[in-house]
């Protein structure tokens, strides 16, 4: 296992990854990265796709980047409105913090790009791009580390989208966090 030290913002995060095999299109991609059954208890989540850092990243890594606070509200059916104050990192400072494969050349490129984030349960919510990115949507979309000033380190991160209604996108014990052009969409290869 190497470990990669990456800039977030104006903090360090180590990505721990094993070491990478050339994929198609010439892109870098990981030869295997184990998540253990009890990742989640540990804090330990996934990060992969199209990146040239993939690995995996603990909750203090995460604490190590800017944090952020958001109240949210969700329109339950069963329980009606519920409201919670999460703290974390941006999910765009996690996803940039694993470098992104974009073309560097092309401002628009990272607009076809999606980060898929699922968790324990299986339970999964698909993000574009351009949804986070403060040059486009500017959604503080989180990785909740604290929910109402209590660590979920027992119970891993959460993905946190603020403005949603219904709570739909919301992630509890998120396992991987997948990053990836949409050319597998159109039947291209990147």
């Amino acid at each position: 296992m190497r470990v990669y030290e990456t800039r977030g913002g104006n903090a360090a995060v180590k990505i721990r990854t094993h070491d990478l095999i050339m994929g198609e299109g010439g892109l870098m991609r990981p030869m295997s990265i184990d998540v253990p059954d009890s990742a989640h208890a540990d804090g330990w989540l996934r990060v992969s796709g199209d990146l040239s850092v993939p690995g995996l990243v603990s909750m203090a890594d995460l604490r190590a980047l800017p944090q952020w606070t958001v109240e949210v509200g969700f329109a339950c059916r069963t329980s009606g409105t519920r409201r919670h104050r999460f703290t974390g990192p941006l999910l765009l400072d996690v996803a940039r913090a694993a470098g992104p494969v974009f073309d560097a050349c092309e401002r628009k490129d990272r607009l076809r790009f999606l980060v898929s984030v699922l968790g324990r349960d299986g339970h999964h919510a698909v993000l574009s791009w351009g949804e986070i990115d403060p040059e486009f949507g500017d959604v503080p979309v989180l990785v909740g580390v604290r929910m109402d000033d209590a660590d979920l380190d027992a119970y891993g991160p959460h993905l946190v989208v603020p403005g949603d209604r219904c709570g739909g996108r919301h992630i509890s014990e998120v396992v991987e966090i997948r990053v990836c052009a949409d050319a597998r969409l159109w039947g291209r290869n990147l």
